[in-house]
């Protein structure tokens, strides 16, 4: 018996709504970053705030709390490993980069995607879409090439941990939805609540701790205008930090590891333009000329995939019927031996 496939309509929604909350939360953090250098402390609070709001929609009715169990914990350290790791490169390569770059910076989660797919899922992929990834390398060396006296090669290789970190996300969330019984609040709480606990010790090696006091009790602590500010860019940095969290989760498990792909280069696009008026940013030749190169390098992805699973369902339907027909003649044939045997 199989089970039963998300609706187009709940696709579409997860999809948008994880577009959405995404495009917020980069500009949201790109804002936040830009006034305050405590990248992990922020990073703390936002999985911190998520938790706080679970606890609050349990104390409405609308979510239960998970009884806290070890082999639960122990059976979900690789998400909470690979979401801190990428947390943690996510903000800092935006820390680094312009926004409008940062879809060029994050480039390799394609590539990447295809290869954890081979390593850890044994997919083998045909040489066409061994050909779209190399098209999306080109695109990111086209666009790092082009800018590489005008922005920070650091950032760009924290670019590459977190494609790298990305690409693993996807993948580890479909195998830790298993381990929750494919509840996905569940597995938020748990995501949200075990990576507060390992942001702490980051912020005591990062030397963040003098500041976090300041961050969130002194009016005015590191630049932004005043307290009442400060409060609001905490709430609202918190929130949508919870909000991806969900979104992320949802995605995954009503579509897949490549729809999230897919959906993540377009909300790229988006904001690399959205980049460029929010905050001024230059739009140069080899940025634009690699940003396409890198969407039809995908483009071209999903049009290939697109087209093996169809083969693939065709292969599938026909193998049913031969079955089918096998069975059915299977079933002929004994009713003749049975018919011989009584006139006999």
């Amino acid at each position: 018996m199989t089970d039963k496939q998300p609706s187009r309509r709940m696709v579409a929604f997860s999809v948008s709504f994880y577009i959405t909350t995404a495009l917020v939360m980069v500009f949201v953090n790109k804002w936040v970053l830009n006034s305050v250098d405590l990248p992990f402390s922020l990073l703390w609070f936002q999985v911190t705030f998520a938790v706080i709001l679970l606890h609050i929609s349990a104390a409405f009715g609308l979510f239960k709390l998970p009884i806290i169990q070890k082999d639960i914990c122990v059976g979900l350290w690789p998400l909470i490993l690979i979401n801190v790791l990428g947390l943690s490169f996510n903000t800092v390569c935006l820390q680094y980069v312009d926004a409008s770059f940062y879809q060029v910076a994050r480039a390799l989660v394609l590539p990447f995607t295809v290869l954890f797919s081979y390593m850890f899922l044994q997919q083998k992929s045909s040489s066409m879409i061994l050909l779209s990834c190399f098209t999306v390398c080109v695109g990111f060396f086209v666009g790092v090439s082009s800018e590489r006296l005008t922005i920070s090669m650091l950032g760009v290789m924290f670019g590459i941990c977190s494609s790298i970190s990305t690409a693993l996300h996807a993948i580890i969330i479909k195998k830790s939805l298993d381990v929750v019984k494919g509840d996905t609040m569940e597995l938020v709480y748990y995501n949200n609540l075990l990576s507060a606990i390992v942001f702490l010790p980051i912020i005591l090696l990062a030397g963040e701790q003098k500041d976090v006091f300041a961050l969130f009790f002194d009016s005015d602590p590191t630049g932004l205008s005043d307290g009442k500010t400060n409060s609001s860019a905490r709430t609202f940095f918190g929130f949508f930090g919870f909000l991806i969290n969900v979104a992320g989760f949802l995605q995954i498990k009503v579509t897949s590891p490549v729809t999230h792909m897919i959906s993540s280069a377009f909300r790229g696009v988006v904001q690399t333009i959205l980049g460029a008026l929010l905050f001024a940013e230059i739009l140069t030749s080899g940025r634009v000329a690699g940003i396409f190169i890198i969407l039809s390098g995908s483009c071209l992805y999903t049009w290939f995939k697109d087209q093996e699973s169809k083969k693939m369902r065709k292969i599938e339907a026909s193998g049913e019927l031969e079955k089918g027909e096998l069975n059915q003649d299977k079933k002929i044939n004994l009713e003749g031996e049975n018919n011989e045997k009584e006139n006999v």
